[in-house]
């Protein structure tokens, strides 16, 4: 999420209470997580197991529970004791929640020739370009910008916030979830089908591209980035921040773990899972995913077990 304007280190330190260190004079352009920092960014880390990806990534600002770490030339650091409440902090004032008191918000720009269908919620700061058809019942919560000629079928979520928790075991609730200040971006000639699901980017985008077609009950994840032309079957999942490039199939009940890439035109066949990247243009099945062929030879060895194993006790 990018500020409104720069900010300097010491606001930011009086915001959140915190004691800076390194390159005071800095000025932060906006907040991210770990996964999607950019020069200028804040970063928040509370685990001594994350602290040198934190200090030696893109962030020129991290929030941290530790005021002794070596602080890279020109970053800066924010030493408060929780950083992850200090990062709530920082987001519930560039981005509050603010409650819905109607259907279809002041502030939304729908296209010429788009429809809205009876029974559609729109929250705000949402975009609809030409020529769109919006089914009954679609709720677009917010922070959305569909291109045009895009159809979202009946039911459809868009907008919903990630999955996305801090994790500590020392404490009564395990999981807190982060607040999703991010976006979603839905290109040109997408075609989303009924009751799918589609998560803003924590701190960044979510972005479907242009002339993709998903089928009925697909989730996309928080950060996750689908090119253009891919087409996906009923009851695909794909987890957050996964990099989905152009021309991609991927049929029914197709399980995609988090934080990887599938390459450009690849198929993986349905209910396979994908724990791993995979390269493009080949086809891939099974669990864990491999090449298909390379999966039936193993399923044909597999149904000769009982024979071999006859043959080796005569």
């Amino acid at each position: 999420m990018k500020f409104p304007a720069p900010v300097s280190a010491q606001w930011i330190a009086d915001l959140i209470g915190a004691e800076v260190s390194g390159n005071v004079s800095a000025s932060a352009s906006g907040i991210n997580e770990i996964h999607k920092v950019e020069t200028g960014d804040l970063v928040f880390v509370d685990h001594p197991k994350y602290y040198n990806k934190c200090l030696n990534s893109d962030a020129s600002f991290i929030i941290i529970n530790n005021k002794d770490v070596k602080i890279p030339e020109g970053k800066t650091i924010l030493v408060v004791k929780e950083p992850f409440e200090a990062y709530l902090k920082i987001v519930d004032h560039f981005s509050p929640f603010v409650a819905a008191t109607k259907p279809i918000s002041d502030d939304v720009s729908i296209g010429e020739g788009s429809v809205i269908m009876p029974n559609v919620f729109i929250g705000s700061k949402v975009t609809i370009g030409k020529n769109c058809m919006i089914h009954p019942n679609v709720s677009l919560l917010g922070h959305i910008t569909i291109g045009d000629n895009v159809v979202i079928q009946a039911g459809t979520v868009v907008g919903s916030d990630a999955f996305y928790y801090n994790t500590k075991k020392d404490r009564d609730v395990w999981y807190k979830r982060m607040q999703s200040c991010g976006s979603v971006v839905i290109e040109d000639n997408v075609e989303i089908g009924a009751c799918c699901t589609i998560d803003r980017g924590v701190t960044a985008e979510t972005r479907i591209g242009k002339g993709t077609k998903m089928d009925n009950m697909v989730h996309i994840g928080h950060d996750t980035n689908i090119g253009k032309n891919c087409l996906f079957a009923a009851q695909v999942g794909i987890a957050g921040g996964v990099i989905v490039e152009d021309g991609v199939t991927l049929w029914g009940q197709v399980g995609v773990g988090k934080t990887l890439t599938i390459g450009a035109n690849a198929i993986v066949l349905g209910q396979a899972g994908v724990p791993y990247s995979l390269e493009a243009g080949k086809t891939y099945w099974g669990t864990p995913s491999i090449e298909a062929p390379e999966k039936r030879r193993q399923l044909v060895w597999i149904k000769r077990v009982p024979e071999l194993w006859k043959k080796i006790m005569e």
